[in-house]
């Protein structure tokens, strides 16, 4: 059932999550719905490779319909391309979840664990990053969603490189902004060329963003933001940053955005702080590069290109991402303005 076709049927769905002490989350795309004589029983539903809202009756809990829901789960998501798949849980219900063939990945102690549906599918892929393993110390990283990619971006790397015997950069690999991900890891690509001791990698399925982070189970704010902060962190402290020997992660100062502040607060905590069977890793904070005492960011760029003021955003890009607003958005342009980034 795709919940814009059965209003009234996400009507059950929400009275059954709530019932459980659970929320609805909007960007479920398809669910798996069980009734007994009309009434809802189980649901669950697929946002892409995530499995989220997962409900049972409290008096069918102890039955085999879990196991049956998550059957018809992992099949609808079969069947709509996605083989890899995720599942945010709170803690305690993770014996419920390897029941259905999931296995722990990471935990924020009694808050939220994410789980896979393959027991090998993170030490494959750190594999692959350990060919791609440079020697010396301090090995360096940062992980970009460069939204679009501008000068702040080459400045953080080029002192982040300058510091180090050599650099790993990730791109956000999910489709949750502006540009697409093809969009933004070309960007990188061609604005890193120049900066020597540097490795440029695909993004993956273990870079979570925040966009994308379930928060239907953990009603308040600061503690989805903690959470996800926590997940994503622990996921590179525990598994990305030992395949590649990364010893520092370097990030822009955040002097205007309160929310991407608190994360660098956070990342002493998880890379550093936390207890972790992993090597601690430091922060490195780079005051964010500037232009007539004003930060350069991506958000600023977007607003510019809002307004169509593309020579005040050749300022604060490279050539090689001006070239691809001014032609990405020449239609726009020539109409009287682009109406939206």
């Amino acid at each position: 059932m795709r919940p814009q076709d059965a209003p009234h049927e996400i009507e059950d769905v929400w009275r059954l999550l709530a019932d459980r002490q659970l929320e609805l989350d909007t960007r479920v795309e398809i669910f798996v719905l069980c009734r007994t004589k009309g009434r809802l029983i189980a649901c669950g539903g697929l946002d892409r490779k995530v499995i989220k809202c997962v409900a049972v009756a409290p008096e069918y809990s102890g039955q085999s319909l879990s196991l049956r829901l998550g059957s018809e789960l992992i099949a609808l998501a079969a069947a709509r391309g996605q083989f890899h798949l995720f599942l945010y849980s709170a803690p305690y219900n993770r014996e419920l979840f390897q029941g259905w063939g999931f296995y722990p990945l990471v935990e924020v102690p009694r808050l939220v664990l994410l789980m896979e549906n393959s027991p090998v599918a993170i030490q494959t892929y750190c594999d692959s990053l350990r060919s791609k393993r440079r020697a010396g110390n301090p090995i360096g990283c940062a992980v970009l969603n460069a939204n679009p990619f501008t000068l702040g971006h080459r400045f953080l790397l080029e002192r982040a490189a300058a510091q180090c015997e050599w650099m790993h950069v990730f791109v956000v690999q999910e489709d949750a902004s502006t540009f697409s991900y093809s969009e933004r890891f070309a960007l990188v690509a061609q604005g890193i060329q120049g900066i020597r001791r540097l490795t440029l990698h695909e993004g993956s399925d273990y870079i979570i963003s925040r966009a994308t982070f379930p928060g239907y189970f953990l009603k308040d704010k600061v503690v989805v933001d903690h959470s996800w902060a926590g997940i994503d962190l622990l996921l590179f402290r525990e598994h990305i940053a030992p395949a590649l020997g990364i010893t520092h992660r370097f990030v822009g100062t955040e002097p205007l955005d309160t929310i991407t502040s608190n994360y660098n607060v956070d990342m002493r905590n998880w890379l550093r702080d936390a207890p972790s069977g992993a090597p601690a890793i430091s922060v490195v904070e780079v005051p964010r590069a500037s232009i007539n005492g004003r930060p350069i960011s991506a958000s600023a760029v977007r607003k510019l290109l809002a307004e169509g003021d593309f020579d005040a955003i050749q300022r604060l890009v490279p050539p090689g991402t001006l070239k691809f607003l001014q032609t990405k958005y020449a239609a726009a342009l020539a109409a009287g303005g682009v109406e939206r980034a």
